[in-house]
């Protein structure tokens, strides 16, 4: 959730009279983050002080904090009509021209915007630092120094000192967001959103109880700050992810917060898509699907709701539903999709494509649509290519596959897990990528040969779990194994000989204890017997010594006994 977007349309008390109050009464319904109430505000303002720009610019704002730009553009347009203070209007166009990429349009409408201004104005540059925070693409800098320029005319003006808080913070700048934060407050202590920031960047250096005691002393102040609440709610949600043993509590505390600060919106489109968000952080799927219902009836035209009723139709394990919501959203024109939006439906149809059934002895069968199964594994691919973070989620999907023993269908999982080396489960991928590609194909039907890629692509996961994890045995081993596969490759049979080899080491590095283990036993067994056929051919001696270590684990080993004859 981009708190930015929520500053953007902070507003300063302009006028005096019934004009000001009025205008307060929009600001701090902004600030509440109840916009449908502001929107009431400003629009009776515009019809009843059509001369008044700022009217227009402020409801602007709130429409591009809606992300509803015709309105807004519409309503700047008409503010450029006003008597006093159009110009503010032309900052609102040269938001819209930033974000649709046109930077000297942008420019052009700053310049018309500033090019009256007298020595005391400031707002206007405050205003301009804001359009370029946000934006689609925030260019902080930029706006840093637009509002030192508002800051140089007016240094203790307090939504000043909030505007430079953000595009420090924004830029990654905590003391001087702290600094300024702090300053705006001292400014005028009925900026709540100030102190907020103090609290938001108590919590993002993990001190969560800190974080959560600042938000606690805001509501002592206005019990009623809504935006109070959501922020305990996403403290109490980041604390449970860092403590695992609190985790269900935290997260249950939450989403009461969560709920709370609900109540005290005015339940518009905006304030129930980001409830919907936090839903999703919290894995709420139940209520997800409930809310994603009630913006339906509210609006059945944005395409967002069909992201939220997809996401929740999948948790919910309705397959079916998920994937129509995700195939209408994305067929949206104004949908912008993400990379979970991929991800999602080509989890609905991997899900889908898999059917168990059971055999005439109550075993359970699972069948593979292929077609299907390869279009979600096309969609998984696609949204890890839009965002690789994306990875981290599929190795319960991989694993899954590969517990119903359909090895070829978790291989494929695997294979887009590992297109990202940042993944959290990069070695794990890799190791079950291997382990797939191999059990795949170790008991293939008699005239079948195992493909030379599929070798490869184990070699590769199995080198990439071994430079990550020298010591992880097994890895050699199966690199081993697949590459014995392949008997007529002299490569692959070098790489057999290697990988055994280094089994042996690798286990025998670790001591007497390891080696005496009921599973390295056989294993080396196997080993020294794969390695002893293999030097048959070439070096007698060395099979025989290979042999004989393994009869001395083994006495009674046929293999070791047969070969060690003919030999």
């Amino acid at each position: 959730m981009n708190k930015l977007k929520i500053f953007s349309i902070a507003l300063l008390a302009f006028g005096t009279g019934a004009y000001a109050q009025d205008l307060e009464q929009a600001k701090k319904a902004i600030d509440a983050e109840q916009y449908e109430k502001a929107k009431k505000i400003l629009k009776t303002l515009i019809n009843t002080k059509a001369d008044e720009g700022k009217n227009f610019f402020v409801l602007g704002n709130l429409y591009l904090t809606q992300k509803l730009e015709d309105s807004a553009k519409v309503t700047y347009e008409k503010g450029l009509l006003a008597k006093k203070e159009a110009n503010f209007n032309y900052i609102g166009l040269g938001q819209i021209d930033l974000d649709n990429g046109n930077v000297a349009a942008a420019k052009a409408n700053f310049d018309k915007a500033t090019a009256d201004m007298r020595r005391k104005d400031f707002e206007e540059f405050m205003y301009i630092g804001r359009a370029y925070m946000n934006i689609e693409k925030p260019d902080y800098k930029t706006a840093l120094v637009h509002i030192n320029k508002a800051k140089a005319i007016q240094p203790m003006d307090a939504q000043v000192l909030l505007s430079l808080g953000d595009a420090y913070k924004g830029d990654g700048n905590v003391n001087e967001a702290y600094s300024a934060y702090r300053n705006s407050f001292d400014a005028d202590n009925s900026v709540l959103r100030a102190k907020l920031q103090l609290g938001v960047i108590t919590k993002g250096s993990k001190a969560f109880k800190e974080a959560k005691a600042a938000f606690d002393n805001i509501l002592a102040t206005n019990p009623n700050y809504g935006p109070a609440y959501r922020e305990i709610a996403e403290t109490y949600y980041l604390w449970g992810l860092n403590d695992k043993a609190q985790y269900a509590a935290y997260n249950k505390l939450a989403i009461q917060n969560y709920e709370k600060y609900m109540s005290l919106t005015d339940y518009s489109l905006d304030s129930r898509m980001r409830h919907a968000d936090f839903l999703i952080l919290t894995k709420d799927y139940a209520a997800l699907e409930k809310e994603a219902n009630e913006m339906q009836k509210l609006d059945k035209v944005n395409p967002r709701i069909l992201r939220y009723l997809g996401y929740s139709a999948f948790e919910n394990n309705n397959p079916d539903a998920a994937i129509k919501a995700l195939n209408d959203f994305l067929a949206k024109s104004n949908a912008k999709p993400i990379g979970r939006d991929y991800l999602y439906l080509g989890m609905a149809k991997t899900n889908k494509a898999l059917t168990t059934t059971t055999d005439a002895e109550g075993k359970p069968v699972s069948t593979v649509d292929q077609t299907l199964f390869a279009g979600g594994v096309a969609d998984i691919s696609k949204g890890v290519e839009m965002d690789p973070a994306m990875a981290n989620e599929l190795n319960d999907i991989g694993k899954k596959f590969f517990d119903l023993k359909l090895y070829n269908e978790a291989a494929a999982i695997y294979e887009v897990a590992t297109t990202n080396p940042d993944s959290r489960n990069f070695l794990y991928d890799n190791f079950y990528l291997g382990y797939a590609l191999y059990f795949g194909n170790v008991n293939l039907e008699e005239g079948q040969t195992i493909d030379p890629a599929i070798v490869a692509k184990a070699n590769t996961a199995f080198a990439n779990v071994i430079a990550a994890s020298p010591t992880t045995q097994d890895a050699y081993i199966y690199k081993a194994r697949i590459n014995s596969l392949l008997e007529n490759d002299a490569v692959a049979q070098a790489e057999m000989v290697k990988n055994y080899e280094d089994f042996i080491r690798v286990v025998t590095e670790k001591g007497p204890e390891e080696m005496a283990k009921p599973a390295n036993k056989t294993k080396f067994v196997e080993a020294y017997n794969n390695l002893g056929i293999h030097f048959a051919k070439t070096d007698k001696a060395k099979a025989k010594e290979y042999f004989q270590k393994a009869l001395a684990i083994d006495p009674t080993d046929e293999t070791a006994i047969s070969t060690l004859k003919l030999l």
